[in-house]
């Protein structure tokens, strides 16, 4: 594993909605790479595409057609190449959403650790990555605090440290920063620029943000359900 390493391949994917004359083709022959440590953008209106590539690029919505290459791993020609998608999902990638999705009942360290508990790690080393992680995200004094009591840049930051909890490749970041001012947004993506150097890991992020479009190393446009570089 190294920086520069092709991390997710996508290949004339398609995918369109419906059939006949209520047919809406909403990605048409998207062909995408993205290496380790870098971290880009997707940027479109409304409707352009956006969430559903980041859903093929997560393995929770299926192409229409094309080929989905991820951390080296063929996972989609045609068809679904592995049977437990939950399983993929857990061992390469990691989500961020707009809404932090942390679970109210669970404290910051637990959050994190839940992840581990799915993928079978013991209870201690769960307890330990997460704590590991909120330290280095510095909200480590916030670690036995629930969701309520969390500002919105340290429950932004818990979350980050949960899609990294399985130490994913691949992280999928949703309006991340859609919540935060201009100082906490610019905050959470020299971090999250920081950790896909630092992971050799690759972020992919949709954003209407502007004000965070100088931390990207690329911008890619979708226009009438095809990828073009800014």
């Amino acid at each position: 594993m190294a920086l520069g390493d092709i991390l997710i391949e996508v290949s004339n994917v398609a995918k369109h909605f419906g059939e006949g004359e209520t047919r809406v083709d909403a990605l048409r022959a998207v062909d995408l790479t993205v290496r380790a440590g870098e971290v880009i953008a997707l940027l479109g209106p409304s409707g352009s595409g956006k969430t559903t590539l980041l859903n093929i690029i997560g393995c929770i919505l299926a192409p229409s057609g094309g080929r989905v290459v991820l951390d080296g791993e063929p996972v989609f020609d045609g068809k679904w190449l592995r049977r437990d998608l939950r399983r993929l999902r857990l061992d390469k990638i990691g989500f961020i959403f707009q809404s932090h999705n942390l679970l109210p009942f669970l404290t910051a360290q637990e959050n994190v650790a839940v992840v581990l508990d799915l993928a079978g790690r013991p209870t201690e080393e769960g307890r330990a990555r997460a704590r590991e992680l909120l330290d280095y995200l510095e909200v480590g004094h916030r670690a036995m605090v629930k969701p309520a009591l969390l500002s919105g840049g340290e429950a932004q930051r818990v979350a980050i440290a949960r899609a990294l909890a399985n130490r994913p490749r691949i992280i999928l970041a949703d309006e991340p920063t859609a919540a935060l001012d201009g100082a906490r947004a610019g905050l959470v993506m020299d971090l999250m620029r920081k950790l896909a150097v630092e992971q050799e890991a690759c972020i992919v992020t949709v954003t209407h943000d502007e004000k965070i479009f100088d931390r990207f190393d690329r911008l890619i446009y979708l226009r009438d359900g095809r990828l073009a570089d800014a």
